[in-house]
């Protein structure tokens, strides 16, 4: 991957003068919660590049790839010079981000090579596989979506969801996976090597977009996912029980 930062990109250093400076702390979650609007943004280009073709949406990928690995670098560096300045609460959230931007930045890697594939693939990708191949990729943008609005307003059930989404991506993965590689009807197929490869690329994404709602979860509840499913988990008639329980106690 390029390390080189592009041009596009506008330095944060440059802020308008009448403004105030802005936290270190809160500068790197910003930038975080954009790196999610940006990898949002590569999802929905992905989906509507296989949907229709589109070589200039597909393309487009690789400015946001290099975007996002021009944050992580940003908040890397940022990271370790700002979180011994800072209060404990405050250093989870840096670590989280410095989490969050891993992810991020394969996230971006993974659509790009998506990208490469399609492109690789044009005009001879079957109609069911554009569909299913965009539907995966229209999931993506959804969880990812959903996990920068879970982290922005420390909202679990909303990382819940995206923990609930990846299923059907994998589903999606399955059916395209039994057509190209089982085959079982023995029908000839095109391209299947490069749509294999596109697959296994949203399918690591959707991982990613997990690993990131499993973060946000952690960081607002304190408890490893598995405690915070067993939470949701509840049948509702336990749920209320519950909450007429804690507000007797109030």
């Amino acid at each position: 991957m390029s390390t080189a930062r592009p041009e596009s990109v506008r330095p944060e250093s440059v802020r308008p003068e009448n403004l105030p400076a802005e936290p270190a702390h809160h500068h790197i979650v910003r930038r975080t919660i954009e790196a999610c609007r940006l990898a949002k943004e590569a999802a929905a280009a992905a989906a509507e590049g296989i949907a229709t073709g589109s070589n200039s949406l597909l393309s487009s990928l690789r400015q946001r790839e290099l975007e996002l690995d021009a944050i992580d670098m940003e908040i890397d560096s940022a990271v370790t010079s700002v979180i011994t300045e800072v209060e404990p609460t405050q250093a989870r959230e840096l670590l989280a981000c410095m989490k969050f931007m891993i992810s991020l930045e394969r996230i971006g890697d993974l659509l790009l090579s998506f990208a490469n594939s399609a492109q690789s693939a044009a005009g001879r990708i079957d109609s069911e596989d554009t569909r299913d191949l965009t539907r995966m990729a229209t999931i993506l943008e959804k969880m990812l979506t959903d996990v920068g609005d879970a982290f922005s307003s420390r909202d679990v059930a909303k990382a819940v969801d995206v923990l609930r989404s990846d299923s059907e991506i994998d589903r999606l993965r399955n059916l395209i996976f039994l057509r190209h590689i089982e085959n079982p009807e023995g029908l000839s197929h095109q391209a299947s090597l490069q749509i294999i490869f596109m697959t296994q690329s949203l399918e690591r994404a959707g991982d990613h977009a997990k690993n990131l709602a499993e973060e946000v979860c952690h960081l607002v509840s304190g408890h490893t996912i598995r405690h915070v499913l067993k939470t949701y988990d509840k049948p509702v008639e336990q749920m209320f029980i519950d909450y007429l329980r804690h507000r007797d106690r109030q």
